[in-house]
């Protein structure tokens, strides 16, 4: 859990260097988790986090699997709507922000270097 916490504090900072407002970190609902979501200019960008120690175990980015995607995209949209709607306690009321598109990146960081894939699936 102290890597996984670790490797999403690397990859909101990529994404608050690169411009973007975090809106929320490890939101959880019935239908999964999202380990960071961000904004900016419009796009709600939902970013799933793997990390690893060192490469012996294969690329990062190969455990997100196609189940894994399909859980990502329900939960998203599920936060979407709490978003839109302003219900979600987790997210402290509403947070009414222009949605123009929803995207979907992969970031893995390996050792200490993050790399992230925008709109990887």
């Amino acid at each position: 859990m102290a890597r996984a916490k670790w490797a999403e504090d690397l990859v909101a900072a990529w994404y608050v260097r690169e411009g973007y407002d975090i809106v929320v970190r490890n939101w959880r609902c019935t239908r999964g988790e999202l380990d960071v979501v961000s904004w900016r200019d419009g796009v709600l960008v939902v970013c799933e986090v793997k990390a690893r120690r060192n490469g012996n175990h294969g690329d990062p980015f190969e455990s997100i699997t196609t189940h894994k995607i399909a859980r990502l995209r329900r939960a998203a949209a599920m936060f979407v709507v709490e978003l839109r709607d302003g219900v979600s306690p987790t997210l402290g009321g509403s947070l009414r922000r222009p949605i123009r598109e929803v995207r979907f990146d992969a970031a893995a960081v390996l050792g200490g270097r993050v790399e992230v894939r925008e709109a990887a699936f």
